[in-house]
């Protein structure tokens, strides 16, 4: 292994050497280069066929793609890549966390890698901004941290996306929610309730966000707004697509996600979706849900319908001086419905509440609770355990028997039903 890396390298410099780097260089002429080098090669040392096919594939990773991890991204089966310094890496596959048996050659091998991935997206990493989101052309979500924030070495996370989109129906036939539920939401999305997804970490939020803007009415003018932007509607001809940008090196021209609001507000929007709230910008967010923008989609991070409405009251204090009942006042009557999601034991991912926001009082907010996950104790003791996998959570997302209160925009989209 050892040997085949040191001819790797010596390869890849001769690739370089080769390649006129001044001109935009085409993935074809890369391989010809790549196929020339190898051939030149293989004439003073034998080498198989597999030899050959491999590094040809791995020098062509490293130099127009993402080396080693490239393996990693064209794993269907992987869904999350977890780089912990050259010499750690770390794979999800089926909610498991397995180690891989390979790592960089270096510590400046990965810091390249980075460096490649991050100016793909007008972004930037360096020592004096060590941290930064991105994405790679497939819309995958990257992360990194550098030195002198990350004490082990360069660490990359990159969240994948599936190719084919997630579609409501599969998410029925994963059992994530119910079609009942799914019914129920279409007529909100529909009829522009202002919905807020709410869950922890890895519980599906942006995909659910995606499967629920499918809902929206395509004669509809839609905005959105995301630090790095990972969302895709489909099918919607008035749509226009938004992302903040860092600062420069200067530390000046830097846009916001407060500016991107602001700045949809003038653009006659029908729906405003904001891919994640997490800072003072959820001031604008709720500001912009109480001025006639209904319809409103948003994703947060929080345990729960309520732990959710308190972030966001921390949110707005962040950058406002607002008196807190004047705070909740305002989140009441702007957000309508809260999606809670979740990831159980079994790795399943769910949604486990879905919740409205009535009002609020001296004693906080008040919820009505339209529908709740239930575990079905009964069918869970019929279930078998396959070696390591953890059992599998059965249970569905029922009725709580609790109708929609706020039934004012209902009336309006001519969408009221005695079902919801």
């Amino acid at each position: 292994m050892r040997e085949f890396q040191v001819m790797k390298q010596e390869l890849q410099e001769m690739v370089h050497q080769r390649l006129d780097m001044s001109t935009e260089l085409s993935d074809e002429a890369i391989g010809d280069v790549i196929d020339e080098v190898i051939m030149e090669k293989s004439r003073n040392m034998y080498m198989s066929s597999v030899t050959k096919l491999t590094l040809r594939q791995e020098l062509f990773n490293a130099i127009r793609r993402l080396d080693l991890l490239q393996e990693l991204i064209d794993d269907k089966s992987v869904s999350e890549i977890m780089v912990n310094g050259a010499d750690s890496i770390f794979y999800e596959r089926n909610g498991k966390i397995y180690t891989w048996d390979r790592h960089f050659e270096s510590r400046e091998k990965l810091e390249d890698v980075i460096q490649q991935i991050v100016s793909r997206s007008n972004r930037q990493v360096n020592e004096s901004v060590p941290i930064v989101d991105a994405r790679l052309s497939d819309g995958s979500r990257v992360n990194v941290v550098l030195d002198p924030v990350a004490l082990n070495g360069p660490i990359l996370t990159i969240r994948k996306f599936p190719e084919e989109a997630i579609t409501m129906e599969k998410l029925i036939e994963w059992e994530s929610l119910s079609q009942e539920a799914a019914d129920y939401l279409k007529i909100l999305v529909q009829a522009g309730y202002n919905i807020f997804i709410s869950g922890a970490t890895s519980t599906g939020k942006t995909t659910f966000l995606n499967v629920l803007a499918d809902y929206i009415p395509k004669t509809e003018r839609v905005i959105t707004i995301e630090d790095s932007a990972e969302l895709q509607l489909h099918d919607i001809a008035n749509l226009v697509r938004m992302e903040v940008r860092q600062a420069d090196a200067e530390g000046v021209s830097s846009v916001t996600l407060r500016d991107l609001i602001k700045a949809s507000l003038r653009m006659r929007p029908d729906r405003i979706i904001v891919g994640e709230v997490r800072g003072p910008e959820a001031l604008d967010m709720i500001q912009s849900m109480n001025t006639g923008h209904d319809g409103s989609l948003s994703t947060g991070h929080a345990n729960s319908p309520e732990d959710m409405l308190s972030r966001i009251e921390t949110m707005i204090l962040m950058g406002s001086d607002m008196p807190l009942p004047a705070i909740r006042k305002q989140i009441a009557s702007s957000i309508d419905i809260i999606i809670q999601l979740g990831r159980l034991r079994d790795r399943s991912r769910r949604v486990t509440e879905i919740t409205e926001v009535l009002s609020c009082d001296q004693n906080g907010y008040v919820l009505n609770k339209l529908f709740q996950f239930n575990e079905r104790d009964d069918l869970l003791r019929e279930t078998s355990v396959y070696g390591n996998a953890p059992e599998k959570v059965r249970g569905g997302l029922d009725r709580t028997g609790y109708r929609l209160m706020n039934r004012r925009k209902l009336r309006a989209a001519a969408l009221e039903s005695p079902e919801i």
